[in-house]
């Protein structure tokens, strides 16, 4: 694709949005309170964001926003192959900030039914109408995550002081590391704040990273903002969580211009295997 020629959508240039991977190697550390917010935060800057709820079992996208779905991703599986951005757009449900979501099944058992085809295409689609499409995945490295985090431009890995989500993240980043995933990878330490015997800037060293992303501990705020539904970037925003989180939103901003996306030609599971069959 050349740069006169347009995307589905009529992009100059063949651009995509970026796709943002939220994980995380244990549950209860903040993905979901970080995604919706990331999301608005960068919407406040005039920037084009999605959501895809990628918890499929277990997705609180919808609830943390105050958003009643009509439809779910479970809802696009069987026309997914015919549709287009526009199409696609019809399912989608509009916040009042300018985020779109694409919600997670209503059911935990339609889970199976989001295929890793629907995964590929729906992001596909996503990212061919926004500048910047942002999954809140499943705990730990189940397959659904795992293509998230193939397809994705930046991942963000979420861990808190806690010793046991810090052993569960060095886990999860080593195994990210043999699949050659460790150059897109943002370490977020959520609740850095939080009276703990380990540091925040020692859990860097721990887990091998330079710099990290060190995200405040207001619990309460961010608890509340969950129950009532309303991003604390939107009615708190002078708080130094929220200052956090806009900091954040204005990295991603000024990062580098994301180049038409080319698909890797091995999967994950063929690159985990020729690493290890080609270990001493």
């Amino acid at each position: 694709m050349n740069h006169a020629e347009k995307t589905e959508d009529g992009r100059q240039g063949g651009k995509r949005g970026e796709m943002i991977a939220v994980c995380s190697a244990k549950g209860g550390v903040g993905r979901t309170a970080l995604t919706v917010n990331l999301a608005v935060a960068l919407t406040k800057k005039n920037i084009k964001v999605s959501v895809l709820d990628g918890n499929f079992q277990f997705g609180d996208i919808a609830l943390a926003l105050d958003l009643h779905p009509t439809f779910t991703i479970k809802d696009v599986v069987e026309d997914i192959e015919s549709m287009d951005p526009f199409a696609l757009s019809g399912f989608l449900i509009h916040h009042s900030s300018g985020v779109k979501v694409l919600a997670a099944p209503e059911r935990p058992e339609f889970a199976d039914l989001i295929k890793p085809g629907v995964i590929d295409r729906a992001c596909d689609l996503l990212t061919a109408q926004h500048d910047c499409l942002i999954v809140d995945t499943g705990t730990g490295l189940q397959e659904q995550t795992l293509q998230f985090i193939e397809k994705a431009d930046q991942i963000f890995i979420l861990t808190t002081l806690e010793m046991t989500a810090i052993k569960n993240t060095r886990l999860m980043l080593e195994t990210l590391e043999v699949l050659g995933y460790r150059e897109k990878i943002q370490l977020v330490i959520n609740r850095s704040t939080m009276e703990s015997v380990i540091k925040a800037s020692d859990v860097s060293d721990i887990l091998g990273f330079e710099t990290s992303i060190f995200v405040p501990n207001e619990y309460q705020l961010v608890s509340q903002s969950l129950n009532i539904g309303i991003p604390f970037v939107s009615n708190h925003a002078r708080t130094d969580l929220a200052k956090a989180v806009f900091k954040m939103a204005e990295q991603l901003i000024s990062r580098r211009e994301i180049s038409v996306f080319m698909p890797k030609p091995n999967t994950f599971l063929q690159r985990l295997f020729t690493k290890h069959s080609t270990a001493p």
